[in-house]
């Protein structure tokens, strides 16, 4: 009797006819293959000249007012004994994404990892040591292809909610964010116009928060529905899903974006990448940072205008001075006065404050009288 013969783990599932912008994505994969397959046959040295994804390579544009990168890259040989490694594991990784737009299916960065992981035959050699080595990998695999890596079909951990006044589609299914419950929509990793479709929306603006706890208040006390916006919150530093959402409401509905943030060089950070893009992903700004963005809390000078205790505050240590004298250069505040006031008086007051802090006040303090005066006044950084 003949014997079955045995499926390879790309051929478990049947491939799928690939739509919209996963055929773009599946293109540029298959360039980087090509790319191996001339070099052989005109007898060179396969390489992959890849972004440099450095501070020394990404470069602030003044006049689309966000972090760009540079043209700089890194030349990785195949034939090369200190890069082979490196080189195959992006081809390898290359590979692992097109089985997964073939097939129409998704897997997490980590879920990727294992995908790829195995024993090199006939040697003791893994092609991963570890999911550092993998991820660092996929980022470059992003810029080699000019593609996000959740059009890679990779996703990763869902961080953030959001609920308002707005009704969307995902993946087929109808979600009425104003009838979320007290736990909102979970923000997905992956919301692309393929995956996200808007459908009715009556907000007016967009609210982000910096933390979940004071989401919760918000969402509790309906502020959403009381000033038709809508609430999102990223869990501190958003997650790539929640900051490629907030692009697509802005720009795609006209809504503007106001950033309540700690009155701490982490919040004013985390307003900076939301604002300008980050320097590790400089080569999508254009897709993810948001240059309108406003600043609407916590200010320093928010002590003395709520009239808070000595008792909310927090000192700053030796580490948030470093890093508010980093901040205090960015090109995009550098020449701005009211940032440099605004990070000078935290200095000078020496300690910082939470947007928690505004309960001391009052429980709904926050929500009925700090950000609807905030609004109503247009008072703002920017």
């Amino acid at each position: 009797m003949a014997k079955k013969a045995k499926r390879g783990p790309e051929e478990t599932a049947p491939e799928l006819e690939l739509t919209g912008r996963d055929v773009d994505t599946m293109d540029r994969l298959q360039t980087l293959a090509r790319r191996v397959i001339e070099s052989a046959e005109k007898h060179r040295d396969p390489h992959l000249d890849v972004p440099s994804r450095s501070l020394s390579n990404a470069h602030f544009n003044r006049k689309k007012r966000f972090i760009e990168m540079g043209d700089r890259t890194n030349r990785r040989e195949l034939f090369n004994l200190n890069q082979a490694r490196m080189y195959m594991q992006t081809m390898l990784a290359g590979s692992g994404c097109s089985r997964l737009l073939r097939q129409g299916k998704s897997t997490s960065i980590r879920g990727l990892y294992y995908m790829l992981k195995h024993t090199i035959e006939g040697t003791k050699e893994e092609t991963f040591d570890d999911q550092a080595e993998s991820d660092a990998v996929i980022e470059d695999l992003e810029v080699l292809a000019g593609a996000l890596r959740e059009e890679l079909h990779l996703y990763a951990q869902t961080r953030g909610s959001l609920v308002g006044t707005i009704t969307f589609e995902d993946s087929g299914d109808t979600i009425d964010a104003s009838r979320m419950g007290s736990g909102g929509y979970s923000i997905p990793s992956i919301v692309e116009p393929e995956i996200i479709k808007f459908k009715k929306c009556d907000a007016k603006f967009i609210l982000h928060v910096e933390k979940d706890t004071v989401w919760q208040r918000f969402n509790q006390d309906k502020f959403w529905q009381k000033h038709k916006c809508i609430l999102t919150h990223g869990s501190g530093q958003p997650p790539r899903g929640v900051r490629r959402l907030l692009y697509r409401m802005h720009n795609e509905l006209k809504l503007p974006l106001y950033c309540l943030l700690d009155n701490d060089p982490w919040g004013y950070y985390i307003y900076s990448v939301l604002k300008q893009g980050s320097i590790n992903l400089a080569f999508e700004s254009q897709r993810m940072a948001i240059p309108a963005a406003r600043y609407l809390g916590l200010r320093s000078i928010d002590f003395d205008r709520c009239e808070l205790k000595p008792n909310v505050t927090i000192k700053l240590n030796d580490q948030d001075r470093k890093r508010a004298q980093q901040i205090a250069k960015y090109p995009w505040f550098a020449d701005k006065k009211p940032w440099q006031a605004e990070i000078k008086k935290m200095m000078d007051n020496g300690f910082k404050l939470e947007v928690e802090s505004l309960i001391s006040k009052d429980i709904s303090y926050v929500t009925e009288v700090y950000v609807p005066d905030r609004l109503r006044q247009g008072d703002f950084l920017d």
